[in-house]
């Protein structure tokens, strides 16, 4: 998962490998002194390499693939949208030092997706994501926004739409917000 920057390759801090579907690697981000980067690979048998091109994941994504499994599973998706807002609540907090940061990017960290992954299997089956790959993505960006600025509140601010029924407009503005 090594990519090119300005003529530099950049290495990842971890590789996680989800469901043989998805290649998520976690990068030295540049926004603060504990950013983090998260860009991953989809299998794709369309190409040569069998994977997509590297990508960075956008809220939009994130949200498009929640409605999708909203539209077929509500209540469950309402339940899994509730799970996330704890997390953020109760889990999420600033990574001030290198050892914290590794500590998050470990496999007892892809354990605990995976268990709860498994909690939701049923929303699987609806959109384009994978339920581990949606709540792994879920957590490293929340501690991405806290990490980056503690106030903020973008992410969250999404949560609680996707989960209240904003209308599509709402939802739409709060994940492309710039």
């Amino acid at each position: 998962m090594n990519y090119t920057k300005n003529g530099i390759i950049v290495e990842p801090l971890k590789v996680f490998r989800i469901n043989g579907e998805y290649i998520l690697g976690i990068y030295k981000g540049g926004l603060s002194e504990f950013d983090l980067l998260i860009k991953y690979r989809q299998k794709n048998s369309n190409t040569s390499s069998g994977w997509s091109r590297i990508r960075t994941p956008k809220l939009i994504h994130w949200a498009v693939d929640i409605l999708l499994k909203m539209n077929q599973e509500p209540k469950r998706t309402k339940e899994f949208l509730n799970s996330l807002l704890n997390y953020w609540d109760k889990e999420v907090t600033i990574i001030s030092s290198a050892i914290e940061r590794n500590e998050l990017l470990t496999e007892s960290f892809i354990n605990e997706v995976t268990e709860e992954a498994e909690k939701y299997k049923e929303l699987a089956n609806n959109g384009e994501y994978s339920v581990k790959f949606l709540i792994l993505i879920a957590k490293l960006l929340m501690f991405q926004e806290k990490t980056n600025r503690n106030d903020a509140y973008m992410f969250r601010t999404l949560l609680v739409a996707l989960e209240n029924g904003e209308d599509i407009f709402k939802i739409v503005s709060v994940a492309t917000h710039r």
